[in-house]
């Protein structure tokens, strides 16, 4: 089978290419093959193949990458808990081996402590971006067939879930009914942001440096968000605290979702007493600034603010992303289509430009016509949690 490798990532000076590797063959009842339909790229992918970062299996010097990914079973074990045609997403993370490791030992990989945890083409696992991977069931989540063009949404919907799920539990420290949301950036993680956000009954804010008629300021305000360009003065006026002090009202829920490490502690200054900033973006850099620590300091314990760092997802992120991407769907039908403004095939991501990708990009394994055919139709699919 095809798939795209980071190749000599132990050796130095790594290459991409898309080579021919070993088809995956299930050796144990709980296992899973998956076809691929199609797999998103995001900016973890980026800085993989453009900075060659990943970490390949142990043992190895080669890394398939990709970790978003929609796919249908084609053979399934006896105990994998899934049957051929079933639509289904991966869980990105694995547990470490530590037995000290609480988090790992309990279903939450997405808190490990140890830092050895597994990820899927991203560190020490092969990714999903070649025609078949083989997986656990345990690892795999069914998506409804109503979701089929959707679906490979899923795993990045699952950060803001898991980032939500996280606000919630900090805030019930206090009596808290947030009412206003500050999305920072406007890349795919913010717009799923914005729009959750939105079906969560917030006012929306989005900033971000796309331009104020871009297709990512429409998404925002098709969701009933408002959009500002961030910097659009030649000035250097128009700042997050400026444009904060415009809106007159208090921020009570940021999201931080470009990694650009000034813009998170201007946030602290900006977030409203009881707030809550969530950092969801990292940038590889080595930036230092000058911040007013003092201030920062006071206003944080003097108001009770709080910041979370949140990454990764657990499966029950994922299973509260599908309800999600459910409900975008149906009350702003083609919404979520909109996010995808790349599509390719497998052979055009070696030489993939990511700043011709105005938001998101989707490599297509099979050609999306053909999609139909090979899932099996189900009923939505109803899973427990509480949103």
């Amino acid at each position: 089978m095809k798939a795209i490798r980071v190749k000599q990532l132990r050796q130095g000076n790594p290459s991409i290419a898309l080579e021919t590797v070993e088809d995956p063959v299930i050796r144990h009842p709980q296992e899973v093959i998956v076809k691929v339909l199609a797999v998103g790229l995001d900016g973890t992918d980026k800085e993989i193949l453009q900075e060659k970062y990943g970490v390949p299996p142990q043992g190895e010097d080669d890394l398939t990458t990709g970790h978003e990914s929609l796919g249908v079973v084609t053979e399934a074990g006896a105990e994998s808990g899934f049957s051929p045609g079933d639509l289904v997403t991966a869980i990105v993370r694995r547990p470490c081996r530590k037995q000290s490791c609480v988090n790992c030992r309990n279903g939450h990989s997405d808190f490990c402590q140890s830092g050895e945890f597994v990820e899927r083409g991203i560190k020490g696992a092969h990714g999903f971006l070649s025609e078949y991977y083989k997986e656990e069931g345990r690892y795999l989540v069914q998506v409804p067939s109503g979701l089929l063009h959707q679906g490979v949404l899923v795993e990045p919907q699952s950060i803001v879930e898991k980032v939500w799920d996280q606000v919630l539990r900090v805030q019930q420290r206090l009596i808290w009914e947030p009412r206003t949301a500050l999305i920072l950036g406007s890349g795919p993680l913010g717009l799923l942001a914005a729009m959750t956000c939105r079906l969560l009954g917030l006012d929306v804010y989005v900033w971000s440096r796309s331009p104020q008629d871009s297709l990512q300021a429409q998404l925002v305000k098709d969701c009933g968000g408002a959009y500002r360009q961030a910097g659009a003065d030649e000035g250097g006026t128009d700042t997050l605290t400026a444009y904060a002090e415009e809106l007159g009202k208090p921020i009570d829920l940021i999201l931080e979702c470009t990694g650009f490490s000034p813009l998170a502690f201007e946030a602290m200054g900006v977030l409203a007493p009881n707030g809550v900033l969530a950092l969801l973006g990292v940038t590889p850099a080595d930036r230092k600034l000058e911040i007013p620590s003092d201030m920062l300091n006071q206003s944080m314990v003097l108001e009770n603010k709080c910041v979370i760092g949140s990454v990764n997802a657990s499966r029950k992120d994922f299973e509260t992303a599908i309800y999600r991407l459910q409900q975008m769907e149906k009350e702003y039908p083609g919404w979520l289509d909109r996010l995808v403004t790349n599509r390719m095939k497998l052979d055009a991501v070696p030489q993939l430009d990511f700043a011709s990708i105005p938001i998101k990009a989707v490599v297509d394994l099979v050609p999306v016509e053909q999609w139909s055919g090979l899932v099996k139709q189900t009923e939505e699919v109803v899973y427990s949690f509480s949103v």
